[in-house]
């Protein structure tokens, strides 16, 4: 799903920026308690009692992948509207008293989840009183009509703009193209956000806010007993809902070629298919060999191909984004248009070349070293914490999958990056889409660069 629009934040995490931070010496990788609270919710508790601050985040498995197909962005505009009223209090009380407790509320919606995150102070008396409010946002919003329609009225006027603008032209049809037939595949459009009525956003909430689609994530300065009582403040007032449906795997599709006509000068060139998920048997390898492919920089392959030694882009990265089933798996550039078969050739010349070879003993090392000591990015925060160990109780990932990554990195050896990429990526099953380039083109209209 393509947001487009001002009120969508995104939850989207690079594969290597979520679990980056272990490679930190200064700090040992947090203790991780689970339980399930009496109301039907997971939660997640990592103590830390350096600053009396408390960092929470409650997760719906209510994310952008159960929209109805006719009615894409009522995940978003439903998380959107949470705090813009809520029981007795309108949007600007629920501002008012944030601001009088030291309550910091955030959160976004990505394809799997959604979520509400809040930082208050760890004193019982605006612990609870934050708590409190945040549990009344959560279980009881208004969804005034006026705020539906003025945010509707920003979220036209901001799709609409960006309808202009080739790299999200690009990334609406690769979506479509990799997710044909699946929700992963919707884009919100101006028919889908002018078909949602308050009545959907009271039924949404209805059916996927509810303790049993529920993960709490408390981290900060509380114990046990007072992370018990939290996590049932938040979640006893919560519909009765359901737990989440289950996604079906997508399928792969058939290789296929989309050009955009867009004026400018750049073309966008992106290319890929459904990649892997976030509890994935090969994950690790798939993220090591992608390191090495186009996720490391100057020393990546696509890099060194497609920059250094022909000049055809300024940046071009590879992707795995891992979600609840396979997300996407994506490479992207952008070029003259005059060059975008070369390039486009060049690339897949590379890819199809490491998956038969993968990577060399060389690359691998510089890879694994990178992955797990390059970051230098360490649990300085709770927010940072909160956001990691969040994925973890989401996605149902081992409690001691942060302590294991290490080991895990290490232990990829070039056959098993070989084996997975040549199982796992299909160069005959890519998607391809190009986006602009039209301002950029010989006297016949076709690339004029030859390799």
């Amino acid at each position: 799903m393509n947001h487009s629009m001002p009120f969508f934040r995104r939850l989207r995490i690079p594969a290597l920026a979520v679990l980056a931070f272990v490679c930190g010496a200064a700090r040992a990788v947090p203790a991780i308690e689970q339980w399930t609270a009496t109301t039907g919710a997971k939660v997640q508790l990592v103590a830390s009692h350096e600053l009396p601050m408390i960092d929470i985040q409650v997760d719906f498995a209510a994310g952008s992948a159960i929209d109805p197909a006719d009615k894409s962005g009522l995940a978003g505009i439903t998380r959107a509207l949470l705090d813009a009223g809520a029981g007795e209090l309108d949007e600007q009380a629920i501002s008012e008293q944030s601001a009088d407790l030291g309550l910091i509320l955030g959160g976004g919606v990505d394809e799997d989840r959604a979520s509400l995150t809040l930082r208050t102070l760890s004193a019982a008396s605006e612990r609870d009183a934050a708590v409190a409010l945040a549990a009344t946002i959560l279980a009881r919003p208004s969804f005034p009509e006026a705020v539906l329609e003025r945010e509707r009225t920003r979220a036209l006027a901001g799709l609409r703009e960006s309808l202009t603008k080739p790299a999200v032209l690009a990334e609406r049809a690769f979506t479509a193209a990799v997710y044909a037939g699946h929700p992963y595949g919707y884009n919100i459009s101006v028919e889908s956000l002018s078909a949602i009525s308050r009545d959907d956003l009271i039924a949404f909430h209805a059916r996927h806010y509810s303790a049993s689609n529920a993960s709490v994530t408390i981290v900060g300065d509380v114990d046990r007993a007072t992370a018990e009582k939290i996590a049932i403040a938040l979640t006893s007032a919560l519909p009765a809902g359901g737990k989440a449906e289950a996604l079906s795997p997508p399928a792969l599709p058939g290789s296929g070629l989309t050009r955009i006509a867009n004026p400018s000068a750049q073309a966008h060139i992106l290319i890929g298919q459904p990649g892997m998920s976030r509890d994935d048997p090969d994950y690790f390898p798939l993220l090591v060999g992608n390191h090495v492919l186009g996720s490391g920089g100057f020393t990546s392959r696509l890099m060194s191909e497609v920059r250094e030694k022909r000049g055809l882009v300024y940046d071009i990265h590879s992707y795995f984004e891992p979600r609840r089933v396979a997300g996407p798996f994506q490479i992207g550039l952008q070029t003259k248009g005059s060059q975008s078969e070369l390039a486009l050739r060049v690339v897949r010349d590379t890819l199809a070349t490491f998956i038969a070879e993968g990577p060399t003993e060389k690359e691998l090392q510089m890879a694994r070293d990178n992955i797990a000591g390059g970051f230098g990015l360490r649990l300085d925060a709770n927010a940072k914490i909160l956001s990691y160990v969040s994925i973890i109780g989401f996605y149902g990932l081992p409690l001691d999958w942060l302590e294991r990554y290490p080991r895990e990195v290490a232990a990829v050896s070039r056959a098993a990056v070989r084996d997975a990429f040549a199982r796992r990526i299909h160069p005959d099953k890519l998607i391809t889409v190009i986006a602009g380039g039209d301002g950029d083109k010989n006297e016949e209209g076709s690339a004029a660069a030859k390799p």
